[in-house]
């Protein structure tokens, strides 16, 4: 068995779109009308090959809008990215404009930080410390 989608849910799918293919460098996978929605999804170059991430609207689905409102203000991210060098992923968000929160923080085995991705999400940017045995 293996994970093939994971989903974000956004509060303007062609925003989201535009961030996480213009500030994150995410590509764009698939983008299926789907009535008065869409199955959206985009890849990381640098992510494991086949594993996609759905931008899915929370437009007409109140649960998801609250859940996503919910964690946004408890400070909680919706998902987690992987980096090699957190302190210059930071930055390089930074210079492409994303608001990042404060600076990264070392966690036990992670060194981290927060950023937003202007689609009513907070993304847990993480730095593993400690290689997996």
């Amino acid at each position: 068995m293996q994970i093939k989608i994971s989903t974000v849910f956004v509060d303007d799918q062609d925003k989201a779109l535009a961030f996480y293919t213009g500030k994150l460098g995410f590509r764009k996978m698939a983008d299926i009308a789907m009535g008065p929605y869409r199955w959206l999804t985009v890849v990381s170059p640098e992510g494991v090959h086949g594993v996609e991430l759905q931008l899915e609207s929370v437009v007409g689905f109140d649960a998801a809008a609250l859940f996503q409102k919910t964690l946004y203000e408890s400070g909680r991210p919706c998902t987690a990215f992987v980096t090699e060098d957190v302190d210059a992923e930071a930055q390089a968000l930074r210079e492409r404009g994303v608001a990042v929160r404060g600076e990264p923080e070392t966690m036990g085995p992670i060194k981290a930080v927060m950023f937003e991705d202007g689609c009513g999400n907070l993304i847990h940017l993480v730095q593993p410390l400690v290689k997996p045995q």
